[in-house]
């Protein structure tokens, strides 16, 4: 029974992660009618904090060690600030089914980044499927009528995933030491810092946005930006990280069905095929090899 409630939890955990992270795309979308890209990422990372504040003041969790922190706060500038700005910009010229499927990426350049950098094994499978997902990425800069906005907004999605990545694969040292949540915590609020420069115009907007945008930058604030990494934090710990992110590949498929029902987004064919090939190639490269 307790082996049961305990698999409960676990699919509760992970559905909970995949579906909030998904809808974040199209919530972008809608936000971003009444928000500049950046005053959008200001006001959502600043939420987060908020929350997160709350959060650390009744778990009592300490503050990071002095000599930690620039490098924590160079982490949170990639996976916060680059990410959010970067992604929500790159939404302006694609679709949020289209930047989904683009951010899944973000295992490969991980990968990559974790060869190069940490000295981790990159196998030929890897390299194969990498060109795989990147023909993916190719097809889905081609799946709509004007090529050349269509591709700036691809680049930008591209770096929002560099820089998860880049947070992703240099996190370890930190994540060892101070654990899942208050590592998230601190990087969260230090991503916020970067930001704080476009607060107040972000505040004028708020002030004459439609109540739709309000709610979708409020829903943004504290529910894709906290509670899934509180709920991977739970799934990492009783199955391991390979098990627990493996499946977040269906993300992007839960992204383009909210991007319908939300926004009435229909992918075109081409971005269909050019989605499906992306997410065989890193699935390949991801997949680790068995001795």
């Amino acid at each position: 029974m307790y082996k049961f409630k305990t698999n409960q939890y676990i699919l509760f955990a992970f559905s909970l992660t995949i579906i909030l992270w998904a809808s974040a795309f199209p919530m972008i979308k809608i936000a971003l009618a009444d928000f500049k890209a950046e005053n959008l990422s200001a006001i959502r990372l600043f939420i987060a904090s908020i929350v997160l504040i709350v959060l650390a003041v009744i778990k009592k969790y300490p503050l990071p060690e002095k000599n930690d922190i620039p490098l924590i706060m160079l982490l949170g500038f990639s996976g916060f600030t680059i990410y959010h700005v970067a992604l929500s910009f790159g939404e302006y010229y694609i679709s949020a089914g289209v930047a989904s499927l683009l951010v899944s990426t973000t295992p490969i350049f991980s990968a990559i980044l974790a060869k190069y950098f940490l000295k981790e094994r990159f196998t030929k499978k890897s390299w194969y499927g990498s060109c795989i997902a990147f023909l993916g990425v190719g097809l889905l800069s081609l799946s709509s009528g004007n090529n050349k906005v269509m591709g700036f907004g691809v680049i930008l999605v591209l770096i929002a995933s560099l820089g998860e990545s880049i947070y992703f694969v240099f996190q370890n040292k930190f994540l060892n030491k101070y654990g899942f949540i208050p590592f998230t915590i601190y990087t969260i609020i230090s991503g916020t810092i970067f930001t704080i420069i476009f607060l107040p115009d972000a505040i004028n907007e708020l002030q004459s946005a439609s109540n739709i945008s309000v709610l979708a930058v409020i829903y943004l604030g504290i529910f894709p930006s906290v509670i899934p990494y509180i709920a991977l934090a739970y799934t990492i710990q009783k199955i391991g990280t390979s098990e627990a992110t493996m499946s977040l590949y269906l993300t992007p498929v839960i992204s383009l069905i909210l991007s319908y029902l939300i926004l009435q987004e229909i992918p075109s064919q081409l971005a269909i095929i050019g989605g499906i090939i992306t997410i065989i190639g890193v699935t390949l490269t991801s997949v680790k090899e068995r001795n």
